[in-house]
């Protein structure tokens, strides 16, 4: 994979910012238009079984305007689509609108009240390293039935009242920093040290969710979910519509900046999509691992929130390029859709004949 972090491009200055109202355009000259329709075809096709599940939207954004939108029947542009763990993205957002704000370093001892004991192996934990998920908890995560999973135990069985103590409870397999393992377990740590810096937790920390990043990015959709302890299910649930997924994508490919205001502190875009060095040679369906931001999903110098059942937003710096697909797709389908988002990013790429 590329060492170098590709520029991230500015706003062309002829373009609207989304907050509002999202821009519309034409696709450009050199997009293969003839191969994506087909692609586009494929997927939305409910007339037989497709090898990619089920589509229920697909967004394209180039250059600030949306040049593609497409949905299945009976979901729209005002669907609230589940993120699962592209929430995840959202929670290192808001990390970052605290440390923008002196509030969180996340260089330092997590404030976990676990991991108070100096003698708790666990004391060392960083909230850099849970977000690039090197924490070592022994935290298994796996979705299929044959394999016990304790994600499925903090989401709806025991943890399920308080995802963050449930986490945290784990004893350390891996010394800190040492060994990359991806867990939801962290994130909802994470998401309750914010609440703790910020000193407000439930409908309060909602509503600095949506002061701080919706609002002035234009969200009005957004649901986040929050457990009965009052911390944000930062793991996996954030409901919204498919352009405020790209609206929040957005934000990214433009640095953490937006209409000239910056919400992300400076280099926090860059942090999300620098590899963790435990994943920086790994090959995986998903690629290398950043900080709470899968990367190389849509090819070299690019940067997604993945979710579960197929739900996407890529972020392509070097074409200016935002994906975002939501659906219901079967894990032994998953390759499938990996596969043809790839070959959509390819026809940004490719020379029509």
């Amino acid at each position: 994979m590329s060492t170098a972090l590709i520029p991230l491009p500015p706003q062309p200055q002829d373009v609207a910012w989304p907050t509002s109202d999202w821009p519309t355009g034409e696709l450009e000259a050199t997009v293969d238009k003839v191969r994506l329709q087909t692609l586009v075809d494929a997927a939305f096709n409910t007339a037989s079984t497709s090898p990619l599940g089920e589509t229920h939207a697909l967004l394209l954004v180039q250059r600030g305007r949306i040049v593609q939108e497409h949905y299945r029947p009976d979901f729209d542009k005002q669907t609230t689509f589940p993120s699962w763990s592209k929430a995840k993205s959202i929670t290192h957002a808001l990390v970052g609108i605290l440390a923008r704000e002196g509030k969180i370093d996340i260089h330092a001892r997590a404030d976990v009240p676990e991991w108070t004991d100096p003698n708790d192996p666990r004391h060392n934990i960083t909230l850099d390293h849970l977000l690039r998920m090197s924490s070592g908890l022994a935290f298994r995560e796996d979705y299929t039935a044959e394999a016990p999973s304790d994600v499925i135990e903090m989401l709806w069985g025991d943890g399920k009242k308080d995802v963050a103590h449930f986490a945290a409870s784990f004893p350390l397999e891996h010394a800190p920093g040492t060994h990359w393992a991806y867990a939801s377990g962290t994130t909802n740590i994470v998401a309750r040290c914010a609440a703790r810096a910020l000193g407000k937790s439930g409908s309060a920390f909602h509503e600095f969710m949506v002061e701080e990043l919706f609002a002035p990015l234009g969200m009005k959709s957004p649901i986040p979910k929050f457990d009965e302890a009052g911390t944000f299910i930062g793991s996996s649930f954030c409901y919204a519509t498919a352009r405020d997924f790209a609206r929040f994508g957005m934000l990214y490919l433009r640095d953490g900046v937006w209409e000239g205001k910056r919400i992300l502190p400076e280099g926090w875009v860059d942090y999300a999509r620098t590899p963790t060095q435990q994943t920086a040679k790994m090959l995986t369906d998903d690629g290398p691992y950043g900080a709470h931001w899968w990367l190389e999903r849509g090819g070299p110098g690019s940067f997604s929130a993945n979710g579960f059942e197929g739900q996407y937003t890529i972020v392509v710096p070097d074409l200016d390029l935002i994906l975002v697909r939501h659906g219901k797709t079967p894990l032994d389908l998953g390759q499938n859709v990996k596969d043809w988002m790839a070959d959509v990013v390819a026809c940004f790429r490719r020379q029509p004949n």
